[in-house]
């Protein structure tokens, strides 16, 4: 039995996914190293990992090329080179994805951060996505706005394995477990077969921190400071006691009778921001079963080589977390007003990188078929 941090890890019932993609990552063979390595076993994306990996280059210059060449606009040809990459990162993880049932060895692409507020366009780009993509271990990222609920309802009931991104709210949460939930209800209904529809929810962790910290650091109580770097582990553990209620209810026990799957917490923002905490700080605080932590590499290479697992170190902290929240509050941090700036700042920063995407996009086009 491995005695490294990452095989630890996996054996405590986290699955360690990697937040990083890019086409050199997986053509140099990166990517099935750190699967080798390190115990990966799945890979999420966003506009703002494509955006850095295409103005990198990465790679992409000969599909580019091509894509100038055919005459394709820079929308176009950015679902072409994301859907294509992966769709290779799911062939890299197949092997993955058969031995654990279908759990794993899923890789993961969001839908245009421009549709968070459409629904229609979402459950539109979902299914295209899906098509394009064409692998049964990818799964397509669906923002939890309000407007993204209906739309991950819709994907689910279709069949579709959806991730569901940018929650920070423990009510958001619930309504995320609610529609997927639903969608399980409509798809069996419809005749589909559960187990074969897989679903997490992408519960933000250090962003909360960032804010709280911030908004503590501007208050004139030394006391106060001190409650800095623990809202983030505290808002995540509560979520996870939100999971296990959801899914010990009747009707989700009827589901999972009818062969459905749980709808994993999945840890995401777990690279720490501040440089006064641990950089595994948001890994080995948010251990136990039936969780998903997807870090970025330098937070999954610094866990490999100092991380530490010593038990499950949610479950045992329900009660703490409700006091830090609590603490929080009665020192002035309004929890809806912090967790709803954060959700409207993440679709800005997706939206930007988005427009950063296109430019770089266009820029090569134009290059290319100079």
């Amino acid at each position: 039995m491995s005695a490294r941090p990452t095989a630890a890890l996996s054996r405590a019932g986290v699955s360690i996914w990697l937040d990083d993609l890019s086409r050199r990552r997986i053509e140099s063979g990166e990517l099935a190293a750190m699967i080798r390595d390190l115990d990966v076993v799945g890979v999420t994306t966003n506009p703002t990992i494509f955006a850095g990996a295409l103005a990198g280059g990465e790679g992409y210059g000969p599909a580019i090329a091509a894509c100038a060449s055919a005459g394709l606009g820079a929308d176009e040809t950015i679902v072409r080179l994301t859907t294509a990459d992966v769709a290779a990162a799911c062939d890299v993880l197949a092997e993955t994805y058969a031995e654990s049932g279908g759990v794993d060895g899923r890789v993961s692409i969001e839908v245009s951060p421009a549709l968070a507020r459409d629904t229609e366009g979402t459950i539109a780009e979902a299914r295209e996505l899906w098509r394009r993509v064409d692998r049964p271990n990818a799964m397509i990222k669906i923002p939890a706005t309000v407007e993204g609920l209906p739309a991950i309802t819709a994907a689910i009931a279709e069949g579709i394995s959806v991730n569901v991104t940018l929650i920070f709210s423990l009510e958001r949460y619930r309504e995320v477990v609610n529609a997927y939930l639903t969608g399980l209800e409509r798809a069996r209904i419809a005749g589909l077969d559960l187990s074969g529809i897989h679903s997490v929810a992408s519960f933000f962790v250090s962003r909360v921190d960032t804010e709280v910290d911030a908004r503590l650091d501007a208050l004139s109580d030394p006391e106060a400071r001190e409650l800095r770097g623990r809202a983030g582990l505290a808002n995540a553990r509560l979520a996870y006691e939100a999971f296990e209620e959801s899914f010990s209810s009747e009707r989700a026990r009827y589901l999972i009778r009818e062969g459905a799957n749980l709808q994993r917490p999945l840890w995401a923002s777990t690279g720490v921001k501040d440089p006064a905490l641990p950089d595994t700080l948001y890994v080995t605080g948010l251990v136990s079963a039936h969780v998903v932590n997807t870090m970025p590499e330098a937070t999954l290479r610094a866990f490999a080589d100092h991380g530490d697992v010593a038990g499950d170190s949610i479950r045992t902290e329900y009660l703490e977390s409700n006091q830090l929240l609590n603490a929080l509050d009665a020192v002035g941090i309004d929890y809806s007003e912090v967790t709803e700036k954060l959700e409207t700042e993440g679709l800005a920063k997706f939206e930007q990188s988005w427009a950063e995407l296109q430019q770089t996009v266009n820029t090569a086009l134009e290059e290319a078929g100079a």
